[in-house]
């Protein structure tokens, strides 16, 4: 019994560890400039891009998924990013790591 408390203990530990860290990659996106990102996906006409694996914020895509400098008239908290528009989403993503920090729907 008390081995398997030391495994429920470190399940648990790993799973709340994995959720803070997302956490601590999300990057905050106040509710006009989502509506900004969107509109501009939709006017421009953006190509959604496929990707293979499941994306996720903390996720690292592939290299060979070709990323966009997000355009500056999404205010300057988002344009130091970079993002893909896939499966009607439009995902942030830290350029110099290729991690994603944001998902906006």
């Amino acid at each position: 019994m008390k081995r398997f408390a030391v495994v429920a203990a470190t399940v648990m530990s790993v799973a709340f560890g994995a959720q803070a860290l997302a956490q601590q990659i999300a990057v905050e996106v106040a509710p006009d400039t989502r509506t900004t990102i969107k509109e501009y996906v939709v006017k421009e006409k953006i190509r959604p891009v496929t990707v293979k694996e499941r994306v996720m914020v903390g996720a690292t895509l592939p290299t060979e998924v070709q990323l966009q400098p997000a355009p500056t008239v999404w205010g300057p908290s988002v344009s130091k990013y970079h993002y893909i528009y896939s499966d009607n989403h439009v995902v942030l993503v830290e350029p110099s790591s290729r991690k994603v920090v944001q998902i906006i729907e």
